[in-house]
């Protein structure tokens, strides 16, 4: 089975790793637990794995748990009577029975108040849901994708959480890398984007030069594709049909290249007095990795900017 569109874009070996994961659970009726930096593309991803789910006919709805009043999360979620509460002046079915049958991504879930968080133990547990001023609870099928920016067991440590809603909701975790740890998928998804937002709006596509490119590779993209894709629909609109310098890009962008570039030349590439033993120097690094990410391979193999495989081969050469 295929992610199908929305389009996912992305080749490197950090993204492609999430899509074999997604692949793997996207026909199957269980809870993913999606997390990773703010603009990294969660909600894109639900949507793809509910598109390639056998639920794709089916409504697919978000929640944005961090924009509700808390006075409200429960009625939103779960629904309400007419008269309830006061403003409750008509029935409401609530997300979850909105999306009945389909699939629900509860985005930020770490933002739900605790009075909410037992609720949705429950309807995960038995799949029902109590409205609001309602006397009976109903049966609902829905499955539940949850997407957070937040380190959910420090929450759960913090008391903010409830620690058996985490590991009901953390069945199946998949960690989005943010840009800065997929840079080879930067041009891939410039050219995607500046395609997309020429045929938008009518316009002939806009391009970088190989010193722009530099600098968007060099930056640390802190508000990860979402900034990306930004920056290439102002391009597309402000720059049409024309290429573009680094000269024109936003100046911490063109600050943060510069000091990327200086820290290459002067730290990452000094070369001691008395010479390296390249092999040596490579045992160390990945040692340091394997150290740095506890032991896990594929944060490793990222840290590098090997595959996973490469990573594997290496150290079995050097017997790690």
């Amino acid at each position: 089975m295929t992610i199908p569109e929305p389009p996912i874009v992305g080749t490197s070996p950090e993204f492609q790793n999430v899509l074999r994961t997604a692949r793997m659970v996207a026909a199957l009726d269980v809870t993913v637990l999606l997390t990773g930096e703010t603009g990294t593309g969660k909600e894109l991803l639900a949507q793809a794995m509910h598109a390639a789910s056998r639920r794709a006919d089916k409504p697919f709805l978000a929640l944005n748990c961090a924009a509700l009043p808390e006075h409200l999360v429960e009625s939103e979620l779960f629904g309400c009577r007419r008269g309830a509460f006061t403003g409750a002046v008509a029935d409401q079915p609530g997300k979850i029975v909105s999306a009945d049958g389909g699939t629900l991504l509860l985005d930020e879930v770490g933002e739900l108040p605790l009075a909410a968080q037992a609720k949705l133990l429950r309807f995960l547990e038995c799949g029902e849901v109590h409205p609001v001023g309602q006397a009976f609870p109903r049966k609902v099928q829905v499955r539940i994708l949850a997407a957070t920016n937040r380190d959910l067991l420090r929450e759960v440590e913090a008391g903010r959480f409830r620690e058996d809603l985490f590991y009901r909701l953390n069945v199946v975790p998949i960690e989005l890398p943010p840009l800065r740890e997929r840079r080879g998928d930067i041009p891939v998804l410039i050219e995607h984007f500046m395609g997309e937002f020429g045929r938008a709006h009518g316009l002939p596509a806009a391009s970088f030069t190989r010193d722009a490119f530099a600098r968007l590779k060099a930056y640390r993209w802190p508000g990860n594709i979402r900034e990306l894709r930004n920056l290439c629909e102002r391009v597309a609109i402000l720059f049409a049909g024309r290429t573009v310098g680094a000269d024109v890009l936003p100046r911490e962008m063109q600050n943060e290249g510069e000091r990327s570039f200086a820290a290459t030349v002067t730290e990452a590439l000094a070369l001691p007095e008395g010479g390296i033993v390249l092999d040596d120097l490579e045992r160390t690094l990945i040692g340091q990795a394997l150290v740095k990410t506890g032991g896990n391979r594929s944060k490793a193999a990222r840290l590098l900017g090997l595959t996973r495989d490469t990573l594997l081969y290496r150290m079995k050469k050097y017997e790690l």
